[in-house]
């Protein structure tokens, strides 16, 4: 797993976001992954849990999708009673 206060995370995200991005643009039929392993500048997508090299990094597919949002609240509201 990826040691988040050890490394750039927004680098490392990005970098994995295009390699993910290159797969689904070949393949675009083609087995969901489950994460992305990156070994310097080379990055590859995995489909089941790898076991890493020592100067290897495994992110997962749930940070690089981020977060679903929330449905933002409704703006009309009843109006108050004094």
């Amino acid at each position: 797993m990826v040691r988040l206060d050890r490394i750039n995370s927004q680098q490392v995200f990005q970098q994995a976001r295009v390699v993910v991005f290159h797969y689904m643009e070949r393949c675009p039929a083609g087995a969901e992954p489950c994460g992305v392993v990156l070994q310097g500048s080379k990055g590859r997508v995995v489909f089941e849990q790898p076991v890493l090299l020592p100067d290897e990094q495994f992110i997962p597919m749930d940070l690089l999708r981020g977060r679903p949002t929330a449905r933002p609240a409704s703006r009309l509201r009843m109006p108050r009673t004094r």
